[in-house]
């Protein structure tokens, strides 16, 4: 590896080490309907991002409301010494992508044979104080 390419990635594993975050792999639903719930909750304070989540008829809500709980966990154990107030954090980055497909064959007339594609998808997740949020605006 190039010192240049070395040097950025160690400054990629620095700044990693500061954001609290989540990654759900391999979610078994399309990412078309998984983006339609991370629109809904993106930009959003945890708190109140979590009641939209939990009270969702749509059924790719429950994977990101987990996911979401466990990026909240991360930046605890990255915080211990400060306490979560309600409308301290907020969803700074989420983004969701295809996994690969598994291909299935499904009996159709005439020995012929559709095809079954079977979606999934990767859901990472960043959590961020809202001061920060504020600090990048200014700027």
């Amino acid at each position: 590896m190039g010192v240049r390419k070395h040097n950025m990635a160690e400054r990629l594993k620095e700044e990693r080490k500061q954001v609290a975050y989540a990654k759900l792999t391999n979610v078994p639903s399309s990412p078309r309907k998984m983006r339609l719930v991370a629109d809904m909750v993106r930009g959003m304070e945890v708190y109140r991002a979590l009641g939209v989540l939990q009270f969702s008829n749509k059924s790719a809500a429950k994977d990101l409301y987990k996911c979401l709980k466990s990026a909240l966990a991360n930046w605890q154990a990255k915080n211990e010494d400060e306490q979560v107030d309600n409308d301290m954090l907020y969803i700074s980055t989420i983004y969701v992508n295809p996994a690969p497909m598994l291909k299935r064959l499904r009996p159709a007339p005439q020995g012929r044979a559709y095809r079954i594609r079977k979606r999934a998808n990767h859901v990472t997740l960043i959590v961020d104080r809202i001061e920060n949020k504020n600090n990048k605006k200014a700027k």
